[in-house]
């Protein structure tokens, strides 16, 4: 068995235990919103895999047409996680300052020590909540990226937020929000699952869905822009094929086991279904992702839109 099936079955075989997880490393940030425990090492390395994924997915770093980046320039990422897309930017454009930011003081150790494996030094992180006021002065940012934020963003928390990132960016900067509705597959196991996970967040208060049955979030990125006074709103859509045989269906598939796998306590806690129910779901759906029959598409949803040239920035409400 090469190194490669190895770590597949690996994941299978802890994904396909009815057993529960192991306690994670650190105990998760208190108050935080976050399904998942953003602390542990599980699901950081999840996140770094996500983000790759992700960024192909899109066709790059920055794939939308005329998303340019001054020689100079200032660009913040907003719960930047173990610091993929940033360190990508650092890397690709070495004459651009990056500041990352993520609530999780686990996630900034781990991007931190990312940046220096690559020698960079045009990227930095630090531990911010950003739905507080953000420790910058006005105009300091050319560019603020926000990708799949939704996972822990309050709705009542998304205006102050884009207030702030209005009184952050420069003249003529730009925003761009990054979401998704999630997996969609020809998996009744995987889809009842994924029913799961958006009624928990319907559950928690932590969704624009009407009924739990999505995100709801994919609708409301352009509304939000223009609401906070963006101009020239724009969409970008792209699709990720995994179905079986196709390049993606490898580095989607571990995702999602690793997902499934970290969402258990999460679906336990709020009492969307039993232990038994949800390894029962757990090992057909790993099973039906593993059949030359299966069918998977997951899209996701850029909206961007550009600071006024003129004009003061609002301040963040209080």
């Amino acid at each position: 068995m090469s190194e490669h099936e190895a770590q597949r079955q690996s994941l299978v075989n802890r994904a396909a235990s009815s057993q529960p997880q192991s306690a994670p490393e650190r105990e998760p940030v208190p108050g935080a919103t976050y399904p998942f425990n953003a602390e542990d090492d599980a699901e950081l390395n999840r996140l770094a895999h996500q983000d790759q994924l992700i960024t192909a997915g899109m066709g790059g770093l920055l794939p939308e047409e005329g998303q340019t980046l001054p020689a100079g320039g200032r660009v913040l990422d907003l719960a930047c996680g173990p610091g993929g897309w940033a360190i990508g930017v650092a890397a690709a454009f070495p004459a651009v300052e990056v500041v990352g930011i993520d609530l999780s003081a686990r996630a900034v150790e781990r991007a931190t020590a990312r940046a220096r494996e690559r020698g960079l030094s045009n990227v930095r992180f630090q531990s911010m909540n950003i739905m507080e006021a953000l420790a910058f002065p006005n105009a300091s940012f050319d560019l603020i990226n926000g990708r799949f934020m939704a996972s822990f963003m309050l709705p009542a928390s998304w205006p102050r937020l884009l207030a702030e990132c209005r009184r952050l960016l420069k003249p003529g900067g730009t925003i761009r929000l990054t979401e998704t509705e999630g997996p969609l597959t020809n998996s009744l196991a995987f889809e009842q699952l994924m029913a799961l996970a958006t009624a928990g967040l319907k559950q928690a208060g932590q969704s624009f869905s009407a009924d739990g049955r999505h995100g709801g979030m994919t609708p409301m990125l352009a509304p939000l822009l223009r609401r906070a006074g963006f101009q020239d709103v724009r969409l970008r859509a792209s699709a990720i094929d995994w179905s079986y045989g196709t390049p993606a269906h490898e580095s989607v598939f571990q995702d999602a086991i690793m997902t499934l796998e970290l969402g258990r306590s999460f679906y336990l806690k709020l009492g969307l279904a039993s232990e038994a129910e949800l390894s029962r779901l757990y090992q057909q759906a790993i099973a039906d992702m593993q059949q030359e029959d299966f069918c998977g598409l997951w899209t996701v949803l850029t909206a961007w839109g550009r600071q006024p040239e003129t004009g003061s920035a609002p301040s963040a409400p209080s």
